[in-house]
C-alpha cells in the first residue's frame, strides 16, 4: 500500500523525519508530498524544501519526494494513494486534523487518513518553532537534520527568505 505524507515542511524537522522513518517501515511506499502554497510565506522555496527532504531521506529506498499544489485530495487521486498520513503532536492537533480527514473522506471516499502520534521527544517540535529559534540565531542542531541546520542558518544569515524578506 502507498502512503502519502503531505505538508509544507518549512523546514523539515526531526519530528517529520521520525514520521517518515516509521511510515517507511509500515508501508510499501511513502510519498512525501511538499505543498506549494503560493499564498503562504515560506522561508524555503518549494524546490529547496523538496531538495532538503530528498537529502535527509536518501537512505530510505521506499520514500519518494514530490511536490503538489491545489487540493490534497486531487493529488491523492492522481497518485492513486490509499492512505494519507498525518502526524499528531498534541490533542490540539487532533481537532484540525480530524476536520481535514473528514473533509477529504467526503471528497473522495477511497482515501483513508492514518494518524500517527509523534514520538515523545518531538511532541513540542514544529517548523515554526525551528524558524523562530533560527531567526534569533539559536541552536537548532537538536531539532533538524544537519543538512537542514546548515541550510536554515545560511538563510537567516543572508537575512532573507525566498520572498526577499523576513
Amino acid at each position: 500500500m502507498i502512503a502519502l505524507y503531505p505538508g509544507t515542511f518549512d523546514p523539515v524537522t526531526n519530528g517529520h523525519l521520525d514520521i517518515i522513518e516509521r511510515c517507511s517501515k509500515k508501508f510499501e511506499k511513502v510519498i512525501v508530498a511538499v505543498l506549494n502554497n503560493t499564498s503562504k510565506k515560506t522561508v524555503f522555496s518549494v524546490q529547496e524544501r523538496s531538495d532538503l527532504i530528498k537529502e535527509v531521506t536518501k537512505d530510505y529506498e521506499n520514500v519518494e519526494v514530490d511536490t503538489f499544489s491545489g487540493l490534497l485530495i486531487d493529488y491523492v487521486k492522481k497518485r492513486d494513494v490509499g492512505v494519507i498520513v498525518r502526524g499528531l503532536r498534541a490533542v490540539s492537533d487532533f481537532e484540525y486534523e480530524m476536520q481535514m480527514a473528514l473533509t477529504n473522506k467526503s471528497l473522495y471516499d477511497k482515501a483513508e487518513t492514518f494518524f500517527l502520534i509523534s514520538s515523545s521527544q518531538y511532541s513540542f517540535l514544529s517548523s515554526s518553532v525551528v524558524r523562530e529559534v533560527a531567526r534569533f540565531k539559536g541552536d537548532v542542531s537538536s531539532l533538524v537534520p544537519s543538512a537542514v541546520q546548515i541550510a536554515i542558518e545560511k538563510k537567516f544569515k543572508e537575512g532573507q527568505d525566498n520572498n526577499g524578506c523576513f
